[in-house]
């Protein structure tokens, strides 16, 4: 493929930055469900008379559809983005992104989609599914897979689906998770995801944290005991990732504890784990569910995330080395190579 890309990028130069352009604004469209093209025109930094142009022949040639409302894709555009997807991957620069994070972190397999799910939640949706995909290629018979909370992961259980029904994987949150909100609980997450693909769940009914004295209580519980045991056999783990300060906000961490993580440098928050910019853990939050020794002993750890602003975070817990498959955004995965100090792909194909 690469031959032939770099024979039509010397014979008609022109015709793959029409390529290019043309597929950006339609894979937008569809990212965006329905879009007003002023929107449209500032989210890729046009002109509305050069969009105008674009979109009144997507139209003609029926892959979006304008009305009041704004635009949408039609079943036929959708059909040919995603035909189209390997190729732009290539002339986006999605591949190069892809193989400069794996050689650079020691990963199996990076997946990069493109945009910035900071400032389009539908770029989410398309980690999910990008993860999803993922998540397919490593699954046996009888894996269990446990997964942690957040918004990222909720989007992988929105998009999860599977011709054959997984009945004898089981899947189970990561960790307690009870105080976050329902719907980015661990429990929510891997119950969803069991539902959704005729597998089997468990779930571990504890706070996100806990205080010294009902940690000690709770694990000697034997339902608690027993549930642990379960998660501990995971063959699979699924994790998001997010800022330090971000997380340990929404976690409602005391002011102390957020001043000290300040103080140690810490950047990023994985599996109730902070790491500072080099990859080490300075603090770790006492819940019950899986440790750092069970997650270097797990055969296939999956990271999720996306979004300019974690790129850092990202980076840190890469650096930590316990990530096998990667799925990020285009966003961040620019970020993450920046605060490594590696050169950015810029996408375009050389003369």
């Amino acid at each position: 493929m690469r031959d032939w890309l770099q024979l039509q990028k010397r014979l008609l130069p022109e015709l793959i930055e029409l390529l290019k352009k043309r597929y950006t604004i339609l894979h937008q469209i569809m990212l965006s469900d329905c879009i007003g093209r002023r929107t449209l025109a500032t989210s890729l930094q046009i002109t509305e008379r050069v969009l105008r142009a674009e979109t009144d022949l997507l139209k003609a040639q029926g892959l979006i559809e304008i009305d009041s409302m704004g635009m949408r894709i039609s079943e036929e555009g959708r059909q040919l983005v995603r035909q189209l997807e390997p190729l732009m991957g290539e002339l986006l620069g999605m591949r190069h992104l892809e193989e400069s994070l794996r050689q650079a972190f020691g990963l199996s397999q990076v997946i990069v989609v493109p945009g910035d799910s900071d400032v389009s939640p539908a770029v989410k949706d398309e980690l999910g599914t990008a993860a999803c995909s993922a998540l397919s290629s490593v699954m046996g018979k009888e894996d269990v897979v446990a997964v942690t909370g957040g918004s990222t992961l909720a989007a992988v259980a929105d998009q999860l689906t599977s011709a054959t029904p997984w009945k004898g994987n089981w899947f189970v949150p990561a960790r307690g998770g009870l105080g976050e909100s329902l719907e980015y609980q661990a429990n929510t997450i891997a119950s969803t995801m069991a539902k959704r693909v005729g597998a089997q769940y468990r779930l571990l009914h504890v706070p996100d944290q806990l205080s010294e004295e009902a940690y000690q209580s709770l694990k000697q519980e034997p339902n608690i005991q027993e549930i642990l045991r379960v998660i501990r056999q995971a063959r699979i783990v699924v994790h998001g990732i997010g800022d330090a300060q971000v997380m340990a906000a929404r976690r409602k961490v005391d002011e102390a504890t957020r001043e000290e993580l300040k103080r140690q440098g810490a950047v990023a928050e994985a599996l109730g784990y902070y790491f500072d910019r080099d990859g080490r853990v300075v603090h770790t939050m006492l819940s019950l569910g899986l440790r750092l020794e069970d997650i270097t002993r797990t055969e296939v750890v999956i990271a999720i995330a996306g979004g300019k602003s974690k790129g850092e975070a990202i980076a840190a817990v890469l650096r930590h080395g316990h990530e096998d498959i990667l799925v990020i955004d285009e966003a961040a995965a620019v970020e993450v190579l920046k605060h490594s100090g590696l050169d950015v792909p810029t996408g375009r194909l050389e003369q």
